[in-house]
């Protein structure tokens, strides 16, 4: 067998074993947080065009963003279990030898999914730690982090991507 197809197979597991990982995750989520289907639609039948503070255009949101916590701490328990996951992940990427592209794609899943679970504590879920913004504030600074934390994984990738390149062609 042949290191192109060795290595398109171990990829081929490690897709099974994440989208495995995935299904019990989301399932266990479900189980432990009771009613939370319900709770998701109350979430998304809660939206409307509502004003962005301080720029002065309509954008949909959450009329009452502190009323969905459930689906927050669900959303969180995702990010942070995915997270964790990404690292057992790339643990067993570097012992099995994978092209450095999927160790840096999982070094980018870090970031973002770890980054996503602080952000959502941070913004959605602890209203105390920042009292000076309003929910609706909130709400949209949340979103204005997930955009700067997709950048700063992409940038993440990036950056391992191109130490080794350059250590490749040292």
């Amino acid at each position: 067998m042949n290191e192109g197809h060795s290595r398109r197979y171990r990829d081929g597991i490690f897709s099974a074993i994440s989208a495995g990982f995935f299904f019990v995750v989301v399932g266990a989520i479900f189980i432990v947080t009771p009613n939370l289907f319900e709770r998701i639609l109350d979430f998304f039948r809660d939206f409307d065009l509502v004003r962005v503070p301080n720029v002065g255009i309509f954008w949909p949101a959450p009329a009452n963003p502190l009323t969905h916590r459930v689906v927050y701490l669900a959303v969180e328990r995702f990010s942070f279990i995915w997270g964790l996951f990404q690292i057992v992940i790339l643990v067993l990427r570097l012992v099995m030898r994978s092209h450095v592209s999927k160790d840096a794609e999982t070094v980018s899943n870090i970031v973002f999914w770890l980054g996503t679970a602080f952000l959502v504590r941070t913004f959605l879920i602890e209203t105390i730690r920042l009292p000076l913004l309003s929910p609706i504030t909130r709400w949209f600074v949340f979103w204005a982090g997930i955009i700067m934390l997709l950048g700063f994984s992409l940038i993440v990738r990036a950056i391992i991507l191109a130490a080794t390149l350059t250590k490749r062609t040292t």
